[in-house]
């Protein structure tokens, strides 16, 4: 039997699709690496750029923290569920339940009273020069690769999306500015970062050496300490985070914590006018 003209058709017309998306790919695949200086500061470009965007935006996020002991057995667990939002590049929080109970009526308007006196702060300082550095994690990288030495760069799909990926780790030698480059000394790890976008989409990094504040006297950061991190497209070209798994032992003066931390950031939307006003500012 003769196959129908058409049909030879399609499959030739789907075959040359498939074979034209593989050449694509192999284009993709063979294209040189970009610097990770130069890559870094194309990461920090776009984000600043989405920092407006994101002002747009409110969402949830549940947290739930496991107290530890010493051998890793979770003591305790709590958790909190807030809606998060952001004014002239502040971090807002107003804390919706402590432990899956809704706050009282009592303390649903003394957290809204919080609230509306920190919006209105951070509404005043943008008169002035007090503004929100923004940047989140992207503003992680650039501290933590400012006195880094970058290796195995690479190409990956992460979540079917093209990324170029590099390790990190720390340089003793480097000249840190400020308590966060010289934390980020002591740290290693890999990035991700989404190739058409130029967005952070995943951050794993780790303490590979105890880190002291006031000489060990006020606390300190012990080797193990971890964070990832994991960011998806919103639209708009805004990229947030959506998931992390922080592992955290540090001693804080004479008390000892143990904790694992696991954040979910969900039900993004658009900033309404109905959120505003029962908040009491239009922002």
């Amino acid at each position: 039997m003769i196959p129908h003209r058409k049909s030879l058709y399609q499959r030739g017309t789907r075959a040359g699709a498939l074979l034209a998306l593989c050449a694509a790919a192999l284009a993709q695949a063979q294209a040189p690496l970009p610097d990770a200086t130069a890559l870094l500061k194309e990461v920090q470009e776009h984000q600043h750029k989405t920092d407006a965007i994101r002002e747009n935006y409110t969402f949830h996020e549940i947290i739930r923290t496991d107290s530890l002991d010493s051998n890793g057995k979770v003591t305790e667990t709590k958790t909190q569920e807030s809606e998060i939002f952001f004014v002239n590049g502040h971090r807002i929080i107003r804390l919706l339940k402590k432990d899956g109970v809704e706050l009282s009526a009592h303390d649903q308007e003394k957290e809204l009273e919080r609230v509306r006196k920190e919006i209105e702060g951070y509404t005043k300082a943008a008169h002035g020069t007090d503004r929100g550095r923004g940047g989140g994690r992207a503003r992680i990288i650039s501290q933590i690769l400012a006195v880094a030495k970058t290796s195995n760069p690479r190409r990956e799909v992460l979540r079917d999306r093209a990324t170029l990926v590099f390790d990190f780790e720390g340089d003793p030698k480097a000249k840190a500015s400020g308590m966060d480059q010289s934390a980020a000394k002591k740290l290693a790890g890999t990035v991700w970062i989404d190739e058409a976008e130029r967005q952070v989409a995943r951050l794993e990094v780790h303490f590979y050496d105890n880190f002291r504040i006031g000489g060990g006297l006020l606390a300190s950061v012990q080797k193990g300490t971890s964070m990832i991190v994991d960011q998806s497209p919103l639209g708009e070209g805004l990229w947030m985070q959506v998931s992390s798994e922080d592992h955290l032992a540090a001693r804080i003066v004479v008390k000892n914590l143990r904790m694992n931390v696991h954040i979910q950031d969900l039900d993004f939307k658009r900033f309404d006018i109905g959120m505003a006003e029962k908040i009491g500012t239009t922002r």
